[in-house]
Parts: structure tokens; C-alpha cells; sequence
């Protein structure tokens, strides 16, 4: 699958770079994620490890302080560990498994800012780490940035029902509805947020609510997904089939529904996108607004940082 997606995605114009630290924080955020028993030896330690959650935090965030990088690392370790509790370990089979889980982390979000800092122990390590996540955004980029990274993992939350439910009923999602729904189940927003927050790149309401760059946001969370969708769909649909895939949902809409076919219009899909972004991104450039100039470098290195990673990463291998 790497192949083909080396050859039909159009390989994103931005530079590629790593963070210095990348090593050093992959060895921590490991130690994080055993610390908070999120993981124990054996084959999730390992699943874990062949993940490199390092890897893709270093280069998307391939400048600044060591701390931010290591937050945004033990962020996307936690969304590793939830997404492979759903994936393969039966957790997201159905809403009724599930659900227990999402109000327990629920809980764990609607507790930020109380002097307690919210209960953890119904949710048991994913809400203790959850809740060590919220601290330390909060500590780094204070309150009104929590409640930012709060409510973007709470639709990451709620999203993952969404895919359980489709689950239970063997449910392949409609494309527009696919397309709404991946860029929560994907964990794309805390993510960008929390790079953001390791630049120094935090933007203020009055950016965040521009047109143009609500829009810039969308096109980099799809480019985000479907560029993971194409790399991960070989290893995804030869293990375990799943609906929840940017090939699968185009198939299911063909007429013969033919594999070959859908892989060719999601990689497509990509590389208009790609052209969409890069229009969109022009356009906000030449306003000369540096205040901007930040927050679409971090969307670059996200962009940049999923497809280096994705032909690294023994994740989809």
C-alpha cells in the first residue's frame, strides 16, 4: 500500500524536518504511558513502541521547547492506546461496550478547573492520563486554552460512539458524513491545538473565527485523515475490514464497488485537496497578517509530518 501511495498522493510542497529531541521523547513518553498504565509489557508495549508516537509529534512540531513537544507526544500516545482499545481490542464494537468509557472521560473533562481537577478513577488509566494531559495544557496555556483541547477531545469522545454504533450494524458511513466525522475520530483538532501551543503559535479568537481560516483548518484536517486512510487501508482491510475508511466509504457508493477504483478517487480526493489548501493558503499569506503566520506553519508540519511518518511508521506496516 505504501507504493501505491507514494506513487498516486501528490507528496506535500512543505519541508520536512524533526525535532532534535525526537529520541529522547520517544523514550519518555513510552515511560508516560507506563507510568499511567496505559500500557504493560508485552504486545501492547510493543504495539505502542512500533507506533512512534514520537515520530510524528518531532515532526510536526519540529521547533521549540522540549516539554510542548513531549505534551503533544504523550497526547498522541493516549489517542493511539484509546483508537487501538476501539480497533482491535473489541472496546468499540458496540455503543453499549463503549459508552461506559466515553462518560467516564466525559467526567474527566467536566471536571477541569475544579480543585480536584476532575475524578479519574471510574475511567482508570485512560482517565488518569486523560486528566494529566488537561493539567499540563492548562499549566502551559492556561484556561481559556484548556477549555479549547477540552471540547475537542470530548467530540473525539463522542465521535468514537459514532463509529461504534456503525459497528454494531455493519454500517458504512455516507461520504459527506464520513468526511464530517473523520476529522473528530481522527484526534486531528487537540492535535493541531496542542501544536500550536508548542510553537507558541496560539491564535485568538478574532483569527480562529475568520472564514478563511476556519476553511484552511478543514482542508488541513482532511488532508490529515485521508492521508492516513490510504497508507493504513491495506493493512486495515486485510485484518480486520472496517467501514470506517475513506476507501471503503467511496467503494461502497460505486456501483460494482470496486477496491482499485476507490483507491484512485480517495488518492485524487488527497491531491485536490492538496491544490484547495494550497490556493487557500495564498490567499491568507498575502493578507500580510503576521499573527497568522504561525498557525498555518503548524498546519504545514501536520500535513507534512502525517505523510513522512505514514512511510516510516511500522503502524500500517
Amino acid at each position: 500500500m505504501r507504493t501505491f501511495a507514494v506513487s498516486a498522493l501528490r507528496e506535500p510542497p512543505f519541508p520536512a524536518r524533526q525535532h532534535d529531541a525526537t529520541d529522547r521523547v520517544a523514550r519518555e513518553s513510552i515511560e508516560w504511558a507506563l507510568g499511567h498504565g496505559l500500557i504493560i509489557s508485552g504486545h501492547r508495549l510493543h504495539r505502542l513502541r512500533r507506533a512512534d508516537a514520537a515520530g510524528l509529534a518531532g515532526r510536526a512540531c519540529p521547533d521549540g521547547p522540549v516539554d510542548p513537544l513531549r505534551l503533544l507526544a504523550d497526547l498522541i500516545s493516549w489517542l493511539f492506546v484509546m483508537d487501538d482499545a476501539c480497533d482491535e481490542d473489541g472496546l468499540g464494537d458496540a455503543p453499549i461496550r463503549l459508552a461506559p468509557t466515553v462518560a467516564a472521560l466525559l467526567d474527566v473533562l467536566d471536571g477541569q478547573g475544579t480543585p480536584t481537577g476532575g475524578p479519574a478513577t471510574a475511567a482508570g488509566p485512560l482517565g488518569e492520563a486523560l486528566g494529566d494531559l488537561c493539567r499540563r495544557v492548562r499549566a502551559s496555556g492556561g484556561p481559556v486554552f484548556l477549555l479549547r483541547f477540552v471540547g475537542e477531545v470530548r467530540e473525539y469522545l463522542l465521535a468514537l460512539l459514532w463509529e461504534a454504533a456503525n459497528r454494531e450494524h455493519g454500517r458504512v458511513p455516507g461520504l459527506a458524513e464520513y468526511v464530517q466525522m473523520r476529522r473528530h475520530t481522527g484526534g486531528v483538532h487537540p492535535s493541531f491545538t496542542l501544536t500550536e501551543l508548542a510553537a507558541g503559535a496560539l491564535t485568538g479568537a478574532s483569527h480562529r473565527t475568520e472564514p478563511a481560516l476556519v476553511t484552511l483548518d478543514l482542508l488541513a484536517a482532511d488532508l490529515v485523515c485521508w492521508c492516513n486512510d490510504v497508507f493504513s487501508y491495506g493493512k486495515e482491510n486485510l485484518a480486520q475490514p472496517d467501514g470506517h475508511n475513506l476507501v471503503v466509504v467511496i467503494a461502497a457508493g460505486l456501483a460494482d464497488g470496486d477496491q482499485s477504483s476507490a483507491l484512485r478517487a480517495a488518492a485524487d480526493r488527497f491531491n485536490e485537496a492538496m491544490s484547495a489548501y494550497l490556493a487557500a493558503e495564498a490567499v491568507l499569506l498575502a493578507t500580510g497578517d503576521d499573527g497568522l503566520r504561525p498557525a498555518l506553519t503548524a498546519r504545514r508540519n501536520w500535513i507534512r509530518a502525517t505523510y513522512d511518518w505514514s512511510l516510516r511508521a511500522a503502524r500500517y506496516a
